[in-house]
């Protein structure tokens, strides 16, 4: 089994403030990692320093990436290499199409892999095919990244992301935020459906509700910029009977 990821000792913060104090963590290909913990535990910091965020700042530690170094990386370079994050609060981006961003950013990921453009016959094939899997209308495209978009449409239309640019490693930071039962359980089925022996997600959230969707092969609690604890799908039923406290 192949290791996509490879925390070691990570310290990083943000305006001269540390957040993460010693991160350690292993994804292989084929794993669901759920990482849950309260506010202000450096949940969302460990996706922004992945994913290359350039507030952010990296102290001490290393992180590999399929073996090479992810933190000499630009973000892009850590997007084409295959590293996806679905944020939190999705931006809007007035003025472009869901169609025409996808199809930007997948030529992008295409060119730096040394692969020739998708003609617009494929590029519209494999677009149906993504939509059709999560259950998205064809008007969907039509309209600007984000703008006017339910809670809802913005987190469906970050897996419908990952749909089409294919990573190897996703990031789900807090997809469940602010979504009812029906949305979510469109958004984990479509997760659960791009999934592979040959990738892996990172889920972090704080609730089990979404865990209920996307099964996770390990579940680690983060406190105050450390993992305090790692174990199986269990801990999930642990954390919400003595909450985070506990740990």
């Amino acid at each position: 089994m192949q290791t996509l990821l490879e925390i070691h000792d990570l310290h990083a913060g943000i305006a001269g403030k540390e957040i993460l104090k010693g991160i350690d963590l292993t994804i292989r290909a084929g794993e669901i990692h759920a990482v849950m913990g309260p506010n202000g535990a450096g949940k969302s910091t460990l996706g922004a320093i992945l994913t290359g965020k350039p507030q952010y700042e990296v102290t001490g530690g290393s992180v590999l990436f399929k073996g090479q170094d992810l933190l000499s990386m630009s973000p892009e370079e850590r997007s084409w290499a295959g590293i996806f994050l679905s944020f939190q609060y999705p931006i809007d981006i007035p003025g472009v199409s869901i169609s025409n961003f996808l199809k930007t950013a997948l030529s992008c990921r295409r060119k730096a892999r040394g692969l020739p453009e998708l003609t617009p016959s494929e590029f519209i094939a494999l677009r149906k095919e993504k939509m059709a899997l999560l259950q998205m209308k064809p008007e969907f495209l039509k309209r600007d990244v984000n703008v006017g978009f339910s809670g809802g449409e913005k987190k469906r239309g970050e897996i419908f992301q990952m749909a089409m640019l294919d990573p190897d490693l996703s990031i789900l930071d807090e997809t469940d935020s602010g979504l009812d039962v029906d949305a979510l359980r469109i958004v984990a089925e479509g997760v659960n459906r791009l999934h592979t022996p040959k990738k892996a997600s990172i889920v972090i959230t704080h609730y089990q509700r979404l865990l209920d969707y996307i099964v996770p092969d390990y579940v680690h609690i983060l406190k105050d910029g450390r993992i305090l604890k790692t174990a199986g799908r269990e801990l999930v039923a642990e954390i919400e009977e003595k909450g985070y406290e506990g740990f």
